[in-house]
C-alpha cells in the first residue's frame, strides 16, 4: 500500500513547488534507488497536462565515470544534457544516494573538470535560470544514520519536514524580506566570528517551497567586495564526497584571505577552483522548525532553525553581486544557544539573538508560530 504521506509530498510538488502547466516537459531526476516517489510525480504531473521524463542514475556509476572519463568526454555528455535541459519546463531532482562519502578520494583537477564543464552550464546556467525547479532528498537508512535517529523516527520527521504548511510560512517571511532589501550594514558575531559587510540594493529572496525541499530561508548577497572579518562555522559540510569540519575564513575587501579546517589542504583547492570561488554568493537566514541539528545534507542544514548560511562562490540571479564561480557551498553556522549563540544585527540594530528574532514584524517566523 502506498503511503498516504508520500501522495501528499507528490502532490506539493508538482502542484505548488513547480506548479505544473499542461503541455510543459518536466524532467524528473533520481540519483539513487526509490521508484515509489517517482512513479507518484509521473501520475500527479500527468494528471495536470504535463509531460514527465525520467532520467534515473546512481553515485557509485558517476565516481566510475569521473574516474575514467576524459574532458572530451565530460564535454560531450554537457552537450548532450544541456541540449535536454533546453527542451524542459521545469525539473525535479531527487535525491537518495547510499553513500554521502561516495565521491570522496576522486582527484581535485577532476572534480574540478566536472563542476566547470557539466554542473555549471546544465544546472548553474540552464537550470537553475531557465527552469521551474525543485530539489529534495529521499529518507532512506544512510539520511538516518547521518541524523543519529532510526529509519522510522526518520522518515516521521522527513515527512512532518517536507509537508510543512509553506504557503503559511511564505507569508511569516513577507517583512524579513522587506526587510533585507532596505538593509544596508550587516553584521554577525558568534564564537569564532566577528563579520561585518552590505547587503545594500543587492535585494532579497524568499524560499517558501518552490526551490528547495525541505524549505525555509531568506537569502540575500553581500556587496561583492564588502565582506570583512572572520566567521567560524560550526556545522560539519560534504563538498565532493569529502567532509569538512571547523571551517573558518578571514575576508578582507570581500576575499577570502585565510582558509582552515580539518581539511585545510584540500579546502583551499575548492577555494582556488577559480577566482570567484573566494569571494562570498549568498547571505541567507534559516528558520524551519523541525530541523534543529545538522546531518551533513545540504538542503536540510541551511534551513536549520536560528541558523545562517554564507556561501563562497556563485551568485543567485535574484540577489546578483557580480561573483561568478563554478562553486556554490552552502556553510552553515547555528546561532542557538547549545551551539554558542550568536547575535545578528541589520542597520546596528538586534535582529536576531541565540537564533530567535528579537523584533515583533520578525517573531511570526520563531518556531513556535511555524508549526
Amino acid at each position: 500500500m502506498r503511503d498516504p504521506r508520500l501522495k501528499k509530498l507528490a502532490e506539493n510538488l508538482v502542484g505548488y513547488s513547480i506548479d505544473v502547466q499542461p503541455g510543459e516537459n518536466v524532467l524528473i531526476d533520481m540519483i539513487g534507488s526509490e521508484r515509489e516517489l517517482v512513479k507518484c510525480l509521473v501520475e500527479e504531473i500527468g494528471k495536470r497536462g504535463g509531460r514527465p521524463f525520467v532520467e534515473t542514475s546512481d553515485r557509485s556509476v558517476l565516481r566510475s565515470l569521473l574516474m575514467n572519463g576524459s574532458k572530451e568526454q565530460i564535454e560531450l555528455w554537457a552537450q548532450l544534457d544541456l541540449n535536454r535541459m533546453k527542451a524542459m519546463d521545469a525539473y525535479i531532482g531527487i535525491r537518495a544516494g547510499e553513500n554521502v562519502n561516495e565521491l570522496a578520494n576522486i582527484p581535485e583537477d577532476k572534480m574540478r573538470m566536472y563542476q566547470q564543464v557539466y554542473v555549471h552550464p546544465v544546472h548553474m546556467e540552464q537550470r537553475v535560470k531557465k527552469t521551474k525547479w525543485v530539489i529534495l532528498r529521499y529518507p532512506n537508512s544512510s539520511m538516518a544514520q547521518l541524523a543519529n535517529i532510526n529509519t522510522e523516527a526518520f522518515e516521521d520527521f522527513y515527512f512532518d519536514v517536507c509537508n510543512l504548511d509553506y504557503a503559511k510560512m511564505e507569508q511569516a517571511m513577507l517583512p524579513l524580506k522587506a526587510l533585507m532589501e532596505r538593509t544596508d550594514k550587516v553584521r554577525i558575531v558568534s564564537p569564532g566570528t566577528d563579520l561585518r559587510f552590505s547587503i545594500k540594493n543587492i535585494g532579497a529572496k524568499l524560499c517558501s517551497g518552490h526551490r528547495n525541499i525541505p524549505d525555509g530561508e531568506v537569502f540575500s548577497a553581500p556587496v561583492r567586495d564588502s565582506v570583512e572579518g572572520t566567521i567560524t562555522y560550526n556545522t560539519p559540510s560534504v563538498y565532493s564526497g569529502v567532509t569538512f569540519e571547523n571551517i573558518s575564513f578571514t575576508f578582507e575587501k570581500g576575499r577570502i584571505v585565510k582558509a582552515e579546517s580539518s581539511n585545510t589542504k584540500r579546502l583551499n583547492e575548492v577555494l582556488d577552483t577559480d577566482e570567484g570561488a573566494r569571494y562570498i554568493g549568498e547571505f541567507s537566514l534559516g528558520f524551519n522548525p523541525h530541523i534543529l541539528h545538522p546531518m551533513k545534507d545540504t538542503l536540510f542544514d541551511e534551513k536549520i532553525a536560528g541558523s545562517l548560511h554564507f556561501t563562497p562562490g556563485q551568485a543567485y540571479e535574484e540577489t546578483d553581486n557580480g561573483n561568478r564561480s563554478s562553486v556554490h557551498w552552502d556553510l552553515v553556522l547555528i546561532q542557538r544557544p547549545e551551539y554558542g549563540g550568536g547575535e545578528v544585527y541589520f542597520d546596528d540594530v538586534l535582529i536576531r539573538k541565540d537564533g530567535r528574532f528579537v523584533i515583533p514584524e520578525l517573531e511570526p517566523l520563531n518556531p513556535e508560530n511555524l508549526t
